[in-house]
């Protein structure tokens, strides 16, 4: 059915048909009052607006939803968009209706402070609305598929803005969810605007596969009821070519062609109890040849959204693998339905699913570690390494079973037991074996921590941690370390911060910064201002944001670079001669400090057996003085004059030179090194083409040497 022609008539039968007992005069009120409401808008495509909440509620009801998320689906712009307010809602519908409504308004409308905190915003509005009635997501993810079902009516620009925010946020969060048939759709939807190439590249290629090999589906379907009826197994099997999207994904992370990859299509068996699940499994993994590696019983182990189902990958006819989900019809509604089954009805009552999961535990064991978080950065890293982190299983040394991201290390789980026994970590042993903090744990292991009094976490961990729980912990348990040292130093900073710009540090001013900031308190302010956290230029700029920086106000080279300890000197790395701007790594050296190599170093794997190491470091934004050694490679005409005008120019862009080295001389050209001190990356990229214009310039780059000694380096 067209959404446009939905009535209200039609609207009732679709929520009758799940619950025979629903309300019906008060859906018939939702659809006439946001009918009045949104009479004369339309949407981009030229139709009523009133076709897209209609939609939406139709959307709902394939879930079996409630009325007050269906009336919710009716009315979610009109405290937005018309004249409605929610006195009025709340008069007609009920408090709890009006709230819900409020809630998707509220969603929408909250103001994002910045491009930098925009998604972290994003998320932070979801955790929000969630914490209040997951229904409020419910009824927005509805939103966002009829939105992306209907995308084409938009501005090109807009597209792609929408799009990729629904592939950043909105498809994750369904499938945390469990709604995976909305999560695919909205990838599938997303991907159809953000690379319309690829996916008809990948629908070509299934439509050649079908040419050449035939029905695969109907017959492999074929072979699996025929082994699950001879096992007397009572169960429904049918099957599906995966989602393009989802098979792009599979070819980007394992760097493998369409041709190559295996498992392309996918099928379920739903039984009719969980010991036909097992037994269901034994007459597939005897009839076909189990993928090592490729088997995940969640029956015995379920997600935290309470999907349950076996996962194993089989070898099938043709030597096709072909991923098969085996579970019961209980946990397959569940698998559908994810956590919007707690309000699904049947028959006119709420059904009663014994794998439905509570909303409200659900979203509070989502959002523990994500509260204390303050920082958009922190927040946002957080928050995705939960939503997008498939699970690894791994026991205590008493038999409990502990859920962890994939990826996840010793660190994660001493976290995971309590915050106590992480900041006290000293080693971990593995099924008995002594292993590293950096040991990716692996599904079934048993984990042993070993801890010891006095111990406090250190800074590499925030490296070796992948759950935000973790790494939330740890900052705040760094934060503590010398916290007074760091105040002192802080107050003294921002004391010559705000001087430079003729302003005076008060406590009112420095009060103002923090608030504007996000954060908790002054002495915070100072601590992080302190531990090169943040600049004082920052803290000047969030009381005086049009306050312009004095000529001269550069970063001194001491202080250039964050994520340094207290003390601690640096060199640059003559191989690399990394520039202010660049993405930077550091690397320590016993007695000697540490030197800092610019990320793309062909040096650094060196070090790829010593991530001890390795220190994570960014250089300070802003002004820098032309202090900064890098070598430019130059072959130039032997002419008259020649080197007298590269070098003017080299004057002109504000740039010294440091040393002249001639490698080659011919009769017609030289070859020579130029050793300039410049500011930044900026800096270099601006001279280069100037340089390269000269029509006397055969040749200029950036010179790298890699043959310098790997020990003791001393850089500029």
């Amino acid at each position: 059915m067209n959404t446009a022609d939905i009535t209200a008539d039609d609207l009732i039968a679709l929520v009758r048909a799940y619950n025979p007992k629903t309300n019906e005069n008060q859906i018939r009120l939702a659809f006439d009052y946001g009918q009045r409401m949104h009479e004369g808008q339309y949407r981009h495509s030229g139709e009523l607006y009133f076709t897209h909440p209609v939609a939406v509620a139709a959307i709902l009801t394939e879930q079996q939803l409630d009325d007050a998320t269906i009336i919710t689906a009716l009315l979610h712009d009109t405290i937005e968009d018309t004249k409605a307010s929610f006195t009025s809602v709340e008069e007609m519908f009920g408090r709890d209706v009006a709230e819900l409504v409020d809630g998707v308004t509220k969603l929408t409308n909250l103001q994002l402070n910045s491009t930098e905190t925009k998604q972290a915003e994003n998320f932070r509005k979801l955790f929000m609305a969630m914490s209040k009635d997951l229904r409020v997501i419910l009824v927005k993810l509805a939103d966002r598929l009829h939105n992306m079902r209907t995308i084409k009516s938009m501005r090109p620009d807009k597209q792609i803005q929408k799009a990729r925010e629904t592939m950043d946020i909105y498809a994750p969060l369904a499938g945390r969810m469990g709604m995976q048939w909305m999560r695919e759709e909205l990838e599938d939807l997303a991907f159809r605007v953000l690379n319309p190439e690829g996916r008809q590249s990948i629908i070509r290629r299934f439509i050649t596969l079908q040419r050449e090999t035939g029905d695969v589906i109907q017959r492999i379907t074929g072979d699996m009821r025929h082994e699950l009826e001879k096992a007397g197994i009572e169960a429904e099997v049918f099957g599906r070519a995966k989602k393009p999207y989802s098979i792009w994904r599979k070819m980007q992370e394992k760097e493998q062609s369409f041709s190559r990859l295996s498992d392309i299509y996918g099928f379920r068996a739903i039984t009719n109890s969980e010991d036909e699940c097992y037994r269901a499994l034994g007459a597939i993994h005897g009839r076909w040849r189990a993928v090592p590696g490729r088997f995940k019983d969640y029956i015995s182990q379920p997600k935290s959204n309470g999907y349950r189902s076996i996962h194993t990958t089989v070898s099938g006819r043709d030597g096709k693998r072909v991923e098969v989900q085996i579970r019961t019809r209980q946990m397959h509604d569940v698998a559908e339905s994810g956590v919007a089954a707690h309000w699904s009805y049947r028959d006119g009552v709420r059904t009663r699913n014994p794998f439905a999961v509570d909303p409200v535990k659900w979203v509070a064991q989502l959002t523990e570690q994500l509260d204390s978080e303050e920082d958009h950065e922190d927040f946002l890293e957080a928050v995705k390494l939960e939503m997008y982190a498939d699970q690894v299983f791994c026991f205590t040394p008493k038999g409990e079973v502990v859920k962890l991201p994939r990826g996840a290390t010793p660190i994660d789980f001493a976290y995971a037991i309590h915050t106590r026994i992480g900041s006290a970590c000293v080693g971990a042993k593995i099924d008995g074996m002594r292993v590293p903090l950096w040991t990716r744990i692996k599904n079934g292991q048993s984990i042993e921590i070993i801890t010891a009094q006095g111990q406090t976490p250190q800074v590499t961990w925030l490296d070796i941690a992948t759950t935000g729980k973790a790494k939330t912990a740890i900052r705040r348990s760094l934060r503590e370390v010398d916290r007074a040292r760091f105040v002192s130093l802080g107050r003294e900073l921002a004391r010559s911060a705000f001087e430079q710009m003729d302003k005076t540090a008060t406590e009112k001013v420095l009060r103002t910064a923090a608030r504007n900031l996000r954060l908790a308190d002054v002495e915070d302010l100072l601590a992080r201002l302190g531990s090169a956290e943040l600049t004082g230029r920052e803290i000047v700029q969030a009381v005086y944001p049009n306050l312009q920086p004095k000529p001269g106000e550069q970063i001194d080279k001491k202080r250039a670079v964050v994520g340094l300890e207290p003390g601690q000197s640096y060199d640059r790395a003559p191989c690399c001669e990394p520039l202010p701007g660049e993405r930077i790594v550091g690397i320590t050296y016993r007695g000697k400090g540490v030197t800092i190599h610019s990320i793309d170093c062909e040096r650094l794997s060196a070090y790829e057996a010593q991530p001890e190491r390795w220190l994570d470091l960014r250089w300070h934004d802003g002004p820098h003085p032309s202090v900064y050694g890098a070598t430019l490679d130059l072959t130039i005409g032997n002419g008259a004059g020649v080197l007298g005008r590269i070098c003017t120019l080299i004057g002109q862009s504000k740039a010294n030179i440091s040393d002249l080295e001639f490698l080659d001389r011919k009769p017609d050209f030289y070859r020579l090194l130029i050793h300039v001190e410049l500011r930044d990356i900026e800096h270099l990229h601006s001279l280069m083409p100037t340089l390269e214009a000269e029509s006397e310039v055969a040749e200029i780059s950036r010179y790298r040497n890699m043959q310098q000694p790997k020990q003791g380096e001393k850089g500029a």
